[in-house]
C-alpha cells in the first residue's frame, strides 16, 4: 500500500497532540499533590489511556486496558512484602555494628544489596510483561507465561561478568538480557525472537568508553605544554602560559559535560537501532529508525522543558524571599525555622511545573518512540487468536519500588 507519491506508509503512526495531553496531565499532578502521591496510579492510567490510543499500528489504535487499582495494589504488595522486611533487615545490621558484629553485619548488608539488585532484574521482566498483557490491538494482548524469576538471576551474573573487565562487556550484558526478556514474551499466539548482536554495538561503545579518558589526556597534555611555555618561577597563573593551562582545563571540564553525553546517546542510538532491529514476531521484523541527532535533539527538549520548569518552581521561593529580604535575612542569623506557611506554600506550588513537565517529557518520550518505531511484513488475521498467558491481578509494583522501566 502507497501513497500518492509512491512511498509505503509506516506501520506505526500517532496522533496525539501535547496540548490534549495538557489537559490531561495538569489536572493528573493537581490531584497527584491533593492525595498526597495516591491518585498517582491513576493518573498514570489516564496518561496511557490517552497515548495508547492515539498511537495506531496498520490502522488499528492500541487500546491499554490496565488499571489504577493494579498499580496501587502493585505497590502495596511491594512496600509491605519487601519494604518492610528490608526496612528490619537495615536496622539490625546497624545494632550489630554498634554490638561490634561487624562481619555478620557486611554479611547481611550485601545479602541486601544482591536481593535488591536481583529484584531489579526481576522488575524489568515483570513489568514488560504486564505492559504487553494489558495492551490490546484487534482485540488481542500479548504476555508470558514466565514469572522472571530466572531472569532476575540472569541480571545478576551477566552485570556482573560485564563489570569485571571494566565494564567493557556492558554491550555483551545488555543486549544478551534484551534477547532473554524478549524471548519470553508473546503477542496472541506468536512467540517474540530477538536475535540482536552486541558486536555491532562495539565501535559505539569504545567511542563513548574512551571519550573521558582521551579529554583527561588532553587537557593534561595541554595544560602542562601551556605551563612549561609560561617559564619558571613565581606564580605560574601569572604568566601567559599559566593563564593558557588554566583556560585548557576550563575547556576540558565543559567538554566532559558536553562531549561525553553526546557520545552517550549515539551509543544509546546505536543500541536501539540493534535491540529492535533483532525483534521478529511471526512474519513481522521491526525496525527503529531514530539516529543520533535525533536523539540529541529530542534530549535537548527534554532539557529545555525541565529548565523552564525549574523556573517556574523557583518563582514562588524568590518571591518568598524578595517580598521581605531584610526579615528573611535576620531570620537566617537568628537560627529561626523556614517552616512557615508561606514557605510550605512556595513548596508545593513548586511541585506542579516539575511534576508537569515530567509528564509532558513522558508524552514525548512515547511519541519519539512511536514516530521512530517501523514493522515489516505480513499479518495473518486468520491466525491471530487471544494469547492464552496468564494474566497477573497487580500491576508494576517493582517498577514503582525501583523506579526503573521496561521500554
Amino acid at each position: 500500500m502507497s501513497d500518492s507519491q509512491g512511498r509505503t506508509p509506516s506501520a506505526v503512526t500517532f496522533h496525539g497532540s501535547w496540548i490534549d495531553f495538557a489537559k490531561i496531565a495538569l489536572p493528573n499532578v493537581l490531584l497527584t499533590l491533593v492525595t498526597l502521591g495516591i491518585y498517582r496510579f491513576w493518573a498514570t492510567t489516564r496518561e496511557r489511556n490517552y497515548l495508547w490510543s492515539k498511537t495506531r499500528f496498520i490502522d488499528e489504535p492500541l487500546e491499554w486496558t490496565g488499571t489504577g487499582m493494579e498499580l496501587f495494589i502493585g505497590f502495596i504488595m511491594v512496600l509491605f512484602l519487601l519494604g518492610v522486611p528490608f526496612a528490619i533487615l537495615q536496622l539490625v545490621a546497624q545494632g550489630m555494628i554498634f554490638q561490634g558484629q561487624v562481619a555478620i553485619a557486611a554479611i547481611l548488608v550485601i545479602t541486601m544489596v544482591l536481593a535488591i539488585y536481583y529484584l531489579t532484574g526481576v522488575a524489568y521482566f515483570r513489568t514488560l510483561r504486564y505492559r504487553l498483557s494489558r495492551t490490546y490491538w484487534r482485540g488481542i494482548r500479548g504476555g508470558s507465561d514466565d514469572q522472571g524469576l530466572t531472569y532476575g538471576f540472569s541480571y545478576i551474573w551477566k552485570n556482573f561478568a560485564a563489570a569485571i573487565p571494566l565494564f567493557l562487556l556492558y554491550p555483551w550484558a545488555s543486549i544478551s538480557l534484551w534477547n532473554e526478556r524478549w524471548n519470553l514474551m508473546s503477542f496472541g499466539p506468536y512467540r517474540f525472537e530477538s536475535n540482536a548482536r552486541w558486536t555491532d554495538l562495539m565501535k559505539r561503545y569504545l567511542l563513548f568508553y574512551l571519550v573521558p579518558f582521551l579529554i583527561f589526556a588532553g587537557i593534561f597534555i595541554a595544560g602542562v605544554s601551556a605551563g612549561m611555555s609560561g617559564g619558571g618561577g613565581g606564580n605560574p597563573f601569572d604568566s601567559a602560559g599559566g593563564i593558557a593551562a588554566f583556560t585548557l582545563i576550563i575547556v576540558g571540564v565543559l567538554a566532559m559535560y558536553i562531549l561525553v553525553p553526546i557520545a552517550a546517546l549515539m551509543y544509546y542510538s546505536k543500541f536501539f537501532r540493534v535491540a529492535v532491529g533483532g525483534l521478529r514476531l511471526g512474519d513481522l521484523e521491526f525496525e527503529f529508525k531514530a539516529r543520533s541527532p535525533d536523539w540529541i535533539l529530542y534530549w535537548l527538549g527534554n532539557i529545555a522543558i525541565m529548565g523552564l520548569a525549574y523556573g517556574f518552581a523557583f518563582a514562588p521561593f524568590s518571591a518568598f524571599v524578595f517580598a521581605s529580604p531584610e526579615q528573611f535575612a535576620q531570620k537566617i542569623e537568628a537560627g529561626e525555622t523556614f517552616m512557615t506557611a508561606g514557605f510550605i506554600i512556595s513548596a508545593l506550588i513548586a511541585i506542579i511545573p516539575l511534576a508537569f513537565a515530567a509528564s509532558i517529557i513522558r508524552y514525548r518520550a512515547w511519541k519519539f518512540f512511536a514516530v521512530h518505531m517501523e514493522a515489516y511484513g505480513e499479518v495473518n488475521l486468520d491466525h491471530l487468536t487471544q494469547s492464552e498467558t496468564e494474566v497477573s491481578s497487580h500491576g508494576e509494583g517493582l517498577l514503582d519500588a525501583f523506579d526503573v522501566g521496561a521500554m
